[in-house]
């Protein structure tokens, strides 16, 4: 089963988040920060993560830019609300400083379902060795 990684400060959402991935058949664990989201990374990885973007301390960006001088590989999923900025500005930064998936806040079920099984689909250009 796929261990995902969820990385957000609301305690609400993330547990609405965890149920709803556990429910898919996800092995789901949790951080409430970017420093403990990259711990528990480095710890015990993970096939996806699922980050916030607007977070205290370790802030998404941030969070995402570590994760990936750590993996190169990562798959990441952003996710933002907004804030100072747009939510579009900020989700497409993510994009560029390596998540593979953005979903603006907030979003359904099947959005957070279609974006993790895309992130763990084979890469149809570099198919894995037989």
């Amino acid at each position: 089963m796929p261990r995902i990684l969820i990385i957000d400060d609301e305690v609400s959402f993330r547990s609405m988040l965890r149920v709803a991935l556990e429910q898919m058949g996800h092995v789901v664990s949790e951080a409430a920060d970017g420093g403990a989201g990259v711990q528990a990374y480095i710890t015990e990885p993970a096939d996806v993560v699922v980050t916030d973007l607007i977070m205290p301390g370790k802030e998404g960006i941030e969070t995402i830019m570590d994760l990936r001088r750590h993996d190169p590989q990562v798959k990441i999923i952003a996710m933002s609300g907004g804030g100072r900025m747009t939510t579009i500005d900020y989700l497409q930064i993510a994009k560029r400083v390596g998540a593979k998936k953005i979903l603006p806040k907030p979003f359904g079920y099947e959005e957070i379902r279609v974006a993790i099984t895309e992130i763990l689909a084979p890469d149809a250009t570099n198919p894995p060795a037989s």
